[in-house]
This record gives C-alpha cells, structure tokens and sequence, in this order.
C-alpha cells in the first residue's frame, strides 16, 4: 500500500468568500452553472435572508480569519437591487474582518444595466466589475442566447467603465459558425475600452445543457487554436500578459506595492501586473474560499485536513435549508493522496506557475509526494522546473488535460 503521510499546515491560506446569486433573466444554451431562469418575482429579500444566515451558519471554522477578496457570482447578481447587495456586504463586514483593501466583484450581463443602479453597487463597497459580454457579434449572440446585442454591450461598458476602475469584460471564441476574424474582431472592439482584464474563454459543450443534446455548428480545432493564437498576440501586442489558460490582465508601468506572499500575486507577475483578478488568482494557487449561496463550494483548511463542502442546488431547497440551520449539502475531506491531484489542477492554469515552496504551503504536504509525477511531466516536455519555480510549458498549456491526468490519484491502492 503506497503511504500517504497525513496533512500538515503550518500556517492557513488566505481566505475569499464567494456568494452565489442564481437567477438569469434566461438560461443560456451553453451554460453549465447552477443558475435559473428568473420567472415572476424574485425572492429578493428571503434570499438574502438566507445568505446570512448561512453566513452566521459558517462562522466557527473560519472564525477570526481575514478575507481578502469576495465575488459576487450567479446566475447574474446584478439582477438583485443595490440594497440588496449593501445589506449582504454589510452583514459580511459585521461578522468577518474584511481587508480595507478587499478586491469586492459583482458579475453583470448587458441589459441589466442602469447608470444609477450601477453608482448605487459603487457606494455599497462593489470595486470590480465582471461583464458578460461573450460577443459584439448580434448574430452570435443571438446564437448564444443572450439578451442583450451589441449596441446594449457597448453601452454597458460605458456606464460600467464610468463608475469603474477594475472593469473585466469576459469573452468567448469557438462560437457557432465563427470565423477566425471574427473572434478577432470581438477582442479589438473589447480594447476599444480599454479594459483592465479580459477573459477569453473557448466555447465548449458541457452536459445537461441544451447545445449537449442539441449540438450547433462548432469551429472545427485547427480553426479554434488559430483563433486562440491570433487572440493572445493580438492581446500581447497590446500590453496584455497571459497569466492564466483565460485571463489576461493589463501590464503595470511600476511595480506593485501588494507582497507577494499573499498569495494573490505571485513573483514574478507580482511586478508586472495590477489587474489580476485577485479572487481568482486565490483559487488557482491553491487558497481557501468560502461559498455561500445556492450551489456553492468551499474549500477550508485546518491545521491537519482539508475540507470541501457544497450547499444545496434548488434555490427553495437552499433557503429552507439555510433557515432551518444549515444550507450544507455535502462535506467532505481531502486525503492526502487526492492533495496533490487538486493543487496541481489549480496551479498549473497559470502561465508562469507557482513557487515551489507554495506547494508544501497549501497542500500540506512535502513536493516529494509528488516527485514522481513531476518527473514524469518534465521527461514528456509538459513542465519546466528549477528550485525555485514550476511552470507548464507552452506544450503543457496547450495539452493542459493531459498534464494534469499525470498527477491523478492512483484509483486503486496496492
């Protein structure tokens, strides 16, 4: 039997909170999240109630701990009212030491968007905006499903970029029928606005959604990786650094005041960049979060284990569950042979990877539980390491499943 030793933390990583607001005005073909279609009224204020209340719920193990970054995500969030969003950021301050300089996220769609309405989550403490714009194309957003167009998008980035300073504008290429200037054209009318961060995420079809049981007319691969290489030039050239598979933040002038020992920017990006999505860059370097809100998932670290949790799906479920006492579903730990498999899946999204020191840090675990499988990945031409730094190679970024099949647990113990 392979031996395992037991996990290990000398110090716990920094924390973000997520809340999941699941209701869109229309759920779209593509999409795999836990979101629902608004029908009628929302249950604006009962939700929130819940949310607290899961939040009071949640306390105890992560009591007196920081949080650095949280992300309002869905669904769309910016479907529930500016008191909605203060009063829920209110109760977080209350209950939770909330850093003076949090990174505090709201995703939004276009055509949910109205100048006050967007002053207003301003005021209540939002300082980072997430667009989904997927497209300026109206025939392919009609494709998608969205409800906004173009004129709409533009519009939202306006009133969005004037309230502002931390805007990011999420994209998609490989859509129905595109072509490669297309997805092109998507990414120059997006620097138009001069964005402090892109997303550029690859369409795929996932399960139990409508383009899974009713496929559309996709790129064929030689189409979508031109695309994905004329969109990361074209970002490059306009002093955008790929530092993770999707993401792409605006290069700094000057170096950044944040330590890199955070955990939310990592040396060297931490001299070049000022726009990386913090919250994110705590999940792929292997962070805890907690979730609260129909659907969501924690990840908590504790002197010795690591815990997952995940909290009921159906939003009337969750709420009744949340009143009643707890809104957890599921709970469970990671073991030891898992740990490896999880960081690696996390850390490796990054371009530059991370620090090797950081893997003992939030894995818990000395790197030579690992030591096989990074060999491996090295003698295939996936990796790059020294002693100092552990990162994918450009073979690895584009082979990214089959590096990361390298560090699965062993399904079947000796």
């Amino acid at each position: 039997m392979t031996y395992h030793p037991p996990l290990h933390f000398r110090a716990l990583p920094p924390l973000s909170l997520y809340i999941h607001i699941p209701w869109c005005a229309r759920k779209c073909p593509y999409c795999d999240f836990n979101s629902h279609e608004a029908r009628g009224a929302l249950p604006e204020q009962d939700y929130v109630a819940a949310l607290i209340a899961d939040l009071e719920q949640a306390l105890p193990p992560v009591w007196g701990r920081k949080v650095y970054s949280v992300f309002f995500g869905g669904g769309t969030p910016s479907l529930f009212s500016p008191q909605s969003i203060d009063a829920i950021l209110s109760a977080v301050r209350a209950r939770l030491p909330l850093a003076s300089d949090a990174e505090i996220t709201l995703e939004a769609n276009p055509g949910t968007f109205e100048a006050e309405k967007f002053k207003a989550f301003r005021a209540a403490g939002v300082n980072r905006l997430s667009i989904g714009i997927q497209s300026f194309n109206s025939r392919h957003l009609k494709a998608l499903g969205r409800i906004h167009d173009d004129v709409e998008a533009r519009r939202a980035i306006e009133i969005a970029t004037s309230n502002f300073d931390n805007v990011n504008l999420d994209l998609m290429y490989g859509l129905p029928e595109q072509a490669v200037e297309e997805a092109l054209s998507d990414i120059e009318a997006a620097l138009a606005f001069d964005p402090a961060h892109l997303s550029a995420y690859h369409l795929t079809i996932e399960p139990n959604t409508y383009f899974y049981r009713y496929p559309p007319k996709l790129p064929d691969d030689d189409a979508t990786a031109a695309m994905q290489a004329a969109i990361e030039e074209l970002l490059s050239r306009h002093g955008y650094l790929h530092y993770e598979v999707s993401a792409f933040a605006k290069r700094s002038d000057s170096p950044s005041d944040r330590d890199p020992r955070s955990g939310f920017l990592l040396s060297p990006l931490s001299s070049r960049l000022s726009s990386v999505c913090r919250h994110n860059l705590n999940y792929w370097t292997f962070g805890d979060y907690l979730g609260i809100g129909a659907g969501a998932h924690s990840k908590l670290s504790f002197a010795d284990r690591i815990v997952r949790q995940m909290r009921y799906r159906q939003p009337k479920q969750y709420m009744a569950s949340a009143a009643g006492g707890s809104g957890i579903q599921q709970e469970q730990e990671v073991s030891a042979r898992e740990v490896g498999f999880e960081f690696m899946m996390n850390a490796l999204r990054l371009t530059e990877g991370f620090e090797v020191n950081l893997f003992a840090e939030r894995a818990g675990v000395s790197l030579n539980a690992v030591l096989k499988e990074l060999d491996e990945a090295e003698r295939r031409g996936l990796i790059t390491r020294d002693h100092r730094r552990i990162a994918p190679t450009p073979l690895g970024q584009l082979f990214l499943n089959d590096l990361l099949q390298i560090f699965l647990p062993e399904r079947v113990e000796a």
